[in-house]
């Protein structure tokens, strides 16, 4: 297998599985035409997220890393009119691309874009959570691990993007994203309050994976 099949398959369960979304197609539109990374989650994997956050029934979402709203509409369309999503970006550039995303999807009502380092927005607010997303720079991944326990409950759900890194995850001398993620890793295996486990996924962004956490106590 290589990576053209990988990214023919997610054409594949998108096209059969996804109704066609122009909100969500212009959000992506809207983020290469800005100059954004192209490093957004694939539609399937947006799809699997906005399932997520509806089973645990989610209320109020947490996400740490916005870049240009797209994880952020389809985590937005799972909550409840009276819901709330709380994301995080660290560049204004990226907010600014984000919140004409959310305006466009029709989601200005619940979601609020906050723009700042993570590590110092975090501790302004006030939880819990019922769901977090985390995908920002995953150096921090521990720092965020930690503060997304803090603002979570008993049942809350944590989402970590890009935890396997095409497979350097299992380097222990490898970068310091790969670091910061075995280091997260480590903290989830000493923490009684969680369960949790890892999946490596194959697609259109590559050799990756997910981590999933359910918060117990």
């Amino acid at each position: 297998m290589n990576q053209d099949a990988y990214t023919a398959v997610d054409a594949y369960l998108t096209e059969v599985l996804l109704a066609p979304d122009p909100v969500l197609d212009q959000a992506l539109a809207a983020a290469r035409a800005a100059g954004l990374p192209a490093i957004d989650v694939a539609p399937n994997q947006g799809k699997l997220l906005h399932l997520m956050a509806q089973m645990v029934g989610a209320r109020r979402i947490l996400e740490i890393g916005t870049l240009g709203g797209y994880s952020t509409i389809w985590l937005g369309r799972a909550l409840p009119a009276d819901g709330e999503l709380i994301t995080l970006e660290y560049a204004p550039k990226h907010a600014e691309v984000a919140r004409r995303n959310l305006a466009l999807a029709g989601l200005s009502d619940r979601v609020e874009v906050k723009v700042g380092a993570a590590i110092d927005t975090l501790p302004t607010l006030t939880g819990p959570f019922d769901f977090v997303f985390i995908d920002a720079d995953k150096p921090s991944n521990p720092d965020y691990f930690t503060w997304a326990l803090k603002l979570s409950r008993p049942g809350s759900v944590i989402v970590v993007d890009n935890v396997v890194r095409s497979g350097a995850v299992a380097d222990p001398k490898g970068d310091a994203a790969v670091q910061g993620i075995r280091r997260m890793n480590a903290m989830i295996a000493a923490e009684p309050r969680v369960s949790a486990t890892a999946v490596q996924t194959v697609g259109s962004k590559g050799w990756d994976g997910f981590c999933l956490v359910r918060v117990l106590a």
